[in-house]
């Protein structure tokens, strides 16, 4: 993981000067005075005297100033030099538009870092990125075409993709955009730099990150526990969900892309809502600048068309959001507004009765607003407006806004099909503060993200994901089940009573001391999985049988471990410590057993995870049926399953850089405690080990 580095780039980002050197300088400067930039505009070129009517100038040591952002399209082995000279005369940041570094090899990663000693304390975006756009000031340092516009406030919007954000920049949804920044290789400046600039300007309403690879995880996290407590929301598109999306995103920007699952519990923990597409990814920042934040998740539809209602009311399943029913007193307030045919209901279609007549409309719409959903949404598709007219679809528009002003709820129009709401229709409702949504799956995702987005700013303060620790070299030794039991009972990880025998004799003596029924097993280093060896026998209830498993496990490890059978458990967790390359140690839990890996019920939780957000993550197991008490069945002690599970988190953390391998599974809960019934443990040798 690279280092956590601060940066300052608020010259970079909203600069007064800027300096441009070699191809496509010229571009450069036509975008930057195309958008209104007031500042002074410096080419450098060591031949030319003037450059698109500008004065030149010969070297970065002529220049009058420091510069406060310069923009540097010369190649790799240039970009060196230059950047070491920008350096030295604390320019306030570059963007290094060559490419041929890291992401092509071990040549390119020598370049690269040699780029890294030459800024030092001077940032720099990429290299291989287009650069920084400011929409807010008109500050511009990029060498190609863009579909912005100047604006007021708007959100920010961050790749590593320089090709997706020229495709960002030509949305035509109405989204109103402050920033748009580049970030490439992020060799020096990185994306919790850039976020911690964004966080600085006040008019960014909302940030949306692409992200291929988390080069700096832990300053990602602290940026985001920032953007937290400004309010300000945080949506991320993660891509490699995929092997082949993980093996572009090394061989794109040389960033390792981390496992997906791993990835999905860091960044809610760290507050970033992660969104599957881009189109969702528009539509949330959409939403969340216009309406912010939503309270909760109950939500109400509004349409003239029993269709468009059901198709709404089918693309919120799985979503986690309530179309909640209106009470007797709501709905008749809202029948009083409509024909006696129409029936009231949420999603509820209003029929045409009322089509055009806005006053009429205006009435019915904020009386359903009244009815106190989070949000409101009225369906509603316009005609093309090439062929047709949209003048009879316009009252319901502005009843909308007027409802919406009346009651002071929040609203949006969704379209059922993105080209059904054009972009100055959308750009005018955003202006009115009623949210333009396309496309209703994807609008219907937007507002899930929204509300989550509200939950994040609403929870209490969580600890950061601690920083991962590299693993230690050396050989890895796996421990012997009862020597990876006494360790972890001696941080309190409940384990059965038990004790070693090396003879069937022993075995038998052992038993009877503990008492029946027991547990007999073969056990030693070679013994990982034992139940597949057929090295595991439960439930043995006298002498006899002790002695009888004893001769017929002999040989099959280096002693017999005979164990207090669990008896009474209601269910079977797996708890477990995986290592993630980018993001380090993080707790599996999981519905345990020899099946684990068919059920694949598992949550992922980064360290240190707290004690009620283990329990939620248990109670979220399908398990979680079992530990309530599953057809008469008693309960299971879900306060000792946690406990134990906190125990187990605190020997990983201790053992972070020697830990290559931990799993307690099953984890038998029973009605009145928790024990580590099997567990698996692998550590890097130390002397004392040996």
């Amino acid at each position: 993981m690279a280092q956590s580095r601060r940066f300052d780039l608020s010259r970079l980002l909203r600069p007064r000067s800027i300096a441009v050197i070699g191809r496509r300088m010229a571009e450069v400067i036509r975008q930057s005075r195309r958008m209104g930039f007031a500042g002074e505009i410096w080419p450098v070129h060591p031949q030319h005297d003037m450059v698109e009517g500008l004065p030149a100038f010969r070297s970065v040591a002529e220049l009058p100033a420091a510069p406060d952002a310069v923009f540097l399209g010369i190649n790799r082995h240039a970009a060196i030099e230059v950047t070491a000279a920008l350096a030295e005369r604390r320019a306030g940041g570059a963007v290094c538009y060559a490419s041929g570094f890291a992401e092509t090899g071990p040549e390119g990663a020598d370049l690269q870092a040699r780029l890294v000693a030459a800024a030092g304390t001077m940032p720099v975006l990429g290299p291989n990125c287009y650069g920084v756009i400011n929409y807010l000031d008109g500050a511009l340092l990029w060498p190609d075409q863009h579909g912005g516009q100047r604006v007021e406030r708007g959100v920010a919007l961050v790749t590593q993709s320089s090709n997706i954000a020229v495709n960002l920049t030509m949305q035509r949804r109405g989204l109103p955009v402050a920033y748009v920044a580049t970030l490439g290789n992020q060799a020096v400046a990185g994306l919790a730099e850039m976020v911690e600039a964004l966080l600085d300007d006040p008019r960014v309403s909302a940030i949306g990150l692409h992200i291929e690879g988390l080069a700096d995880p832990a300053g990602l996290a602290r940026a985001a526990a920032r953007a937290r407590r400004r309010g300000v929301p945080i949506l991320a598109l993660k891509t490699g969900r995929s092997a082949e999306g993980a093996r572009l995103t090394l061989s794109h920007t040389a960033s390792l892309a981390g496992g997906d699952a791993v990835t999905d519990a860091f960044l809610r923990r760290i507050g970033v809502v992660r969104v599957g597409s881009l189109p969702v990814l528009l539509e949330a920042l959409k939403l969340l600048h216009v309406a912010g934040p939503l309270p909760g998740r109950d939500i109400a539809s509004m349409s003239c068309s029993g269709g468009e209602a059901a198709l709404i009311a089918d693309a919120a399943l799985g979503t986690g959001l309530r179309f909640r029913p209106l009470d007797p007193a709501q709905a008749a307030q809202v029948a009083a507004t409509v024909p006696e045919l129409v029936t009231i209901s949420n999603p509820f279609d209003y029929h045409t009765f009322i089509w055009a007549n806005g006053p009429a409309m205006t009435e019915t719409f904020a009386a359903m607003m009244a009815a106190g959903f989070d949000l409101t949404l009225l369906v509603l598709d316009l005609p093309r407006g090439d062929r047709c007219s949209d003048a009879e679809w316009m009252p319901a528009l502005e009843a909308l806004v007027a409802a919406s002003q009346r009651t002071g709820r929040r609203s949006a129009v969704v379209a059922s099909l993105p080209e059904g709401l054009p972009e100055d229709r959308a750009e005018a409702l955003i202006a009115v503060g009623v949210a333009p949504l396309l496309g209703i799956d994807d609008a219907l995702a937007a507002v899930a993200a929204a509300a989550e987005a509200g939950d994040i700013l609403r929870e209490a303060d969580v600890p950061l994901p601690a920083e991962p620790v590299p693993m230690a070299s050396g050989p890895v030794r796996t421990l012997p089940e009862w020597e990876g039991k006494r360790r972890l009972a001696s941080y309190g990880v409940p384990v059965p009573e038990g004790q070693l025998a090396r003879t069937p004799a022993e075995a038998v003596a052992a038993a009877e001391a503990i008492g029946f029924p027991v547990v007999l097993k073969a056990t030693g280093a070679d013994l990982a999985h034992k139940t597949e060896r057929g090295a595991v026998r439960l439930n043995l209830a006298d002498a006899a049988a002790v002695r009888q498993t004893a001769e017929a496990l002999a040989g099959l490890g280096e002693a017999l471990l005979v164990e207090r059978m669990v008896g009474d458990a209601v269910a079977e967790l797996i708890v477990g410590i995986g290592r993630d390359p980018q993001l380090g140690l993080h707790l599996v839990l999981g519905s345990g057993g020899t099946l684990v890996e068919l059920v694949g019920d598992r949550r992922i939780l980064p360290l240190p995870a707290g004690r009620a957000e283990i329990a939620a993550a248990i109670r979220s197991l399908k398990v979680a049926r079992l530990l309530d008490g599953h057809r008469g069945r008693p309960p299971g002690d879900v306060e000792a399953a946690v406990a134990a599970v906190l125990a187990v988190q605190d020997f990983a953390m201790e053992y972070a850089g020697r830990l290559a391998e931990l799993d307690v599974n099953p984890l038998m809960v029973t009605p009145r405690g928790a024990v580590a019934a099997d567990v698996l443990l692998r550590l890097v040798e130390e002397a004392d080990d040996r």
